[in-house]
């Protein structure tokens, strides 16, 4: 295909490869006909697909398909064969309404819990948020549809999001931000890269050369194209020197002009633009060649799909008394709006005109054996953050007339959406005092929540069930009622921290930021790393989820118990369901440094798997750990680098269950070597493998044999004290004993 990729481009005119650099309108890319060079279409989609339609009256709209869980509920599965199946469908769905290229999935990481986008992100962490990309990423393209991963990189707000600038160093780049991105686009090779509307440490994303070519494509080996943000473009021209191809949606032939001009003036080589043009026409090809023809797909098969991947993702947080599963004879008093009025999905660009909805009051009838005992109080008006006392008082008098009361409550369209942030992590005010209210009236509580991110829980000591059901697509009503009554066993887990208020999250004091400039200032220190490192109580750790069976880490065994970073760890985690009902467990491993010269989290998640298991049956997973479950990015040689110790391997049920653990000697072969300079301390001579040596013939060479390092009548720890002098300093403090030259002589010996 090269070769003929050349000669067609070859046989294009400088404005016709120009124009092929930017969209022919907000969804397809530019036809050459003359030249057989089709258009293609894109379509938005993480969770679903939404093909936009224009009606005849001029209203815009989209096509019904198949809602599935918003990202954060799906991070929340921890499966990857549950994303694959999603890819897969969503790929079959593409096909079927012609679109080649789906815009997702939505890795940004979950810097604070206000990101009004959040509900399309999967998690905190990159490590589960590259795996659980890589799968999805995997199921659509296999079905002949290109992804389109994205935001890259660190969208992490929607304050000022076209023009805020990132300032983030690049440790945290490296190994939170970047990482996220990174497995993903090694391992499943998604068609496109979408560039966010955002600036990192001062360059826009749709222009840093630094971010779209040398670490993309040079360091990644990235091979298909890069496209802006609908609307990310700042100049198209440094854009496009410095690695972005496609712009999105239509200039209506502005910034096509200026690629023109700049190539010939002489300001944009001819190559670069050819480039571009070649990476955007082997994405069309490969897109033409992959199309199905007549294809159509089982819309009840999709749906079933959806509520089992809904059941999947919803999170058990609490079951005091094991309140949960409901008895199905149980008079239930369902109460909220969000029972019969769900809130399913998000909103923006990802929001999907599902092809039906189930709503959790009728489901919950539906499985019920006694429909008649389930009643139903709206008990809040969901356009409203006000108490209706009518509505109030309804729901009071249902629930004391029940033997349980389930309340459905969390977040209104209003409260977060693509576009702006939330304000503060509360839920509506008139849903906090029913919740109080209820609660002291009836003893069994269950509440139910539909958000797309964390909420704050006042009131989580008066209630004795609650299901973190997320925004989980179109089938959610059935899932909820499933897991309520037990015909489904809760198996997701939190892929982000619930933390108690919102000052407790690392990026408080410094989110949003000040005019067009946010500091990440709390650096690697992002979720679960944050708390783990301050020793702040979450409200719920990351990793944390409940089952209704009980499950046991029986052993755990290593391969090796020394390796080299070249080497691989074999980790064998054997579990047993100790409970009466099958059940899924997510066995999580985390690996902690023990001992190191650099600042790290006390441990990271370093691999995971779920496992379904019946009532005793015990099963083992095996790990397999590389260099990078040890590393950690080291700025000064621009690599990952492992520094020679012990490490802890960790398995848990959640990021601070941890049931089992041993210990691994890793050695590093690649050796940092340390640059001594005048302004080196005398702490970091000590610090040299023949450091204790060289500090006693310091202080010999400069204070004599009478050098002591206690001084009483300074009442000082002067080996506490001289740790930190520099040795220029010891040079002017010996009054010339220890010399400059004997300082250089010891600089060369320190750094041969």
């Amino acid at each position: 295909m090269e070769k003929n990729l050349k000669k067609l481009i070859s046989q294009m005119t400088l404005e016709e490869k120009a124009g092929l650099c930017s969209g022919l309108d907000s969804w397809h890319t530019k036809p050459v006909e003359r030249l057989g060079i089709p258009s293609i279409r894109v379509s938005d989609g993480p969770h679903g697909l939404r093909k936009v339609t224009t009606e005849e009256d001029g209203r815009r709209g989209s096509v019904p398909a198949i809602c599935f869980p918003t990202g954060s509920a799906l991070a929340a599965s921890w499966n990857r064969e549950l994303l694959k199946k999603i890819g897969k469908a969503l790929g079959e769905e593409c096909q079927a309404e012609d679109i080649s290229i789906i815009l997702g999935p939505a890795v940004n990481i979950k810097r604070s819990p206000l990101c009004g986008r959040n509900f399309e992100y999967y998690s905190e962490d990159p490590y589960l948020s590259s795996e659980i990309a890589t799968s999805f990423i995997e199921g659509v393209q296999e079905e002949g549809v290109g992804t389109s991963i994205k935001h890259f990189a660190a969208n992490n707000q929607e304050h000022r999001r076209f023009s805020v600038n990132a300032v983030i160093d690049e440790r945290a780049l490296r190994e939170i931000y970047l990482a996220s991105f990174e497995g993903a686009i090694k391992k499943a090779k998604p068609w496109t890269v979408m560039c966010a509307y955002n600036a990192i440490n001062g360059a826009f994303c749709s222009e840093n050369e630094w971010l779209l070519t040398s670490i993309l494509r040079d360091e990644w080996g990235f091979e298909g194209f890069v496209v802006s943000d609908w609307g990310a473009v700042n100049e198209r021209v440094p854009g496009l020197r410095s690695g972005l191809d496609l712009e999105m949606p239509s200039s209506n032939g502005i910034n096509d002009k200026k690629i023109v001009e700049a190539v010939k003036n002489g300001t944009l080589p001819e190559e670069v633009l050819d480039r571009a043009v070649e990476r955007i026409l082997r994405i069309i090809f490969m897109a033409i060649e992959n199309k199905k023809e007549n294809v159509a797909y089982d819309k009840e098969q999709h749906h079933k799909l959806a509520r089992e991947a809904a059941a999947e993702c919803m999170v058990l947080l609490k079951n005091e008394e094991n309140i949960l599963p409901l008895k199905k004879d149980a008079k239930i008093a369902v109460i909220g709006a969000l029972a019969s009025n769900p809130r399913f999905q998000g909103g923006g660009s990802s929001h999907i005109n599902p092809s039906k909805l189930e709503n959790a009051l009728d489901e919950i009838k539906k499985s019920s054996n006694n429909p008649g005992a389930v009643t139903f109080a709206q008990g809040y008006d969901l356009s409203s953050d006000k108490t209706d006392e009518n509505m109030f008082n309804e729901a009071i008098e249902k629930a004391v007339n029940a033997d349980v009361a389930v309340i459905f409550a969390g977040l209104p369209d209003r409260y977060e959406s693509e576009g702006y942030d939330r304000a503060h992590m509360r839920i509506p005010e008139n849903q906090l005092k029913l919740i109080e209210a209820v609660s002291e009236a009836q003893k069994n509580v269950v509440v139910v929540l539909s958000n797309g991110s964390p909420v704050e829980m006042p009131w989580i000591d008066k209630v004795k069930g609650i299901l973190e059901a997320y925004l989980g697509g179109q089938a959610s009503g059935g899932a909820i009622a499933d897991l309520l009554f037990g015909d489904a066993n809760p198996s997701g887990k939190l892929a982000e921290t619930f933390p108690r208020k919102l000052s407790h999250n690392p990026s408080y004091i410094n989110f949003p930021g000040e005019d067009d400039r946010v500091e990440y200032r709390e650096g690697i220190f992002v979720g679960y790393r944050y708390y783990d490192k301050t020793g702040i109580e979450p409200l719920f750790p990351f990793g944390h989820g409940l089952s209704y069976t009980t499950f046991e880490y029986t052993a755990m065994s290593l391969n090796k118990k020394e390796i080299s970073d070249e080497d691989l760890l074999e980790v064998t985690v054997t579990v047993k369901n100790t409970g009466n009902v099958p059940g899924k467990e997510i066995v999580q491993l985390y690996v902690k440094d023990v001992e190191s010269s650099v600042i790290r989290p006390v441990k990271e998640l370093k691999g995971f798997e779920k496992i379904h298991l019946e009532p005793g049956e015990e099963k083992s997973v095996t790990f397999v750990l590389g260099k990078r479950a040890f590393a950690y990015y080291n700025t000064e040689i621009k690599d990952w680098h492992v520094e020679t110790g012990e490490f802890e391997i960790l398995a848990g049920a959640s990021s601070q269950d941890i049931r089992l653990r041993d210990t691994v000697y890793v050695k590093s072969t690649v050796p940092v070597k340390k640059k001594y300079t005048r302004n080196s301390t005398i702490g970091d001579v000590a610090a040299h493998p023949q450091g204790d040596k060289l500090v006693r013939e310091i202080m010999k060479k400069a204070y004599g044999d009478e050098f002591e390092m206690e001084d009483e009548s300074l009442g000082i720890n002067r080996a506490a004290m001289i740790r930190d002098f520099v040795l220029r300093s010891v040079v002017g403090f010996s009054g010339g004993k220890f010399s400059e030259s004997d300082m250089e002589e010891l600089l060369r010996k320190l750094n041969s």
